[in-house]
């Protein structure tokens, strides 16, 4: 099920439908990473917005998550 966060990027806010596992390991590499979780996801969408593929957000930090958890970054 998708859990649905608000938060500000890029000083506007918006909103972020994850899975709860997804949302867990979001938190957990912010912590690692000692950042906010919005500024890891703004991190994220930055890269997103730089690339040639447009994808959506959520799709960016899930790609993200398993490039990370699977050492391919």
């Amino acid at each position: 099920m998708l859990e649905k966060k608000s938060l500000a990027l890029s000083g506007h806010r918006t909103s972020l439908a994850l899975e709860a596992v997804f949302w867990d390991a979001l938190s957990a590499a912010a912590r690692q990473d000692s950042k906010s979780m919005s500024k890891l996801i703004a991190e994220i969408d930055h890269h997103r917005s730089q690339s040639t593929e447009k994808t959506g957000l959520a799709s960016a930090v899930r790609v993200w998550l398993f490039k990370r958890c699977a050492n391919l970054n």
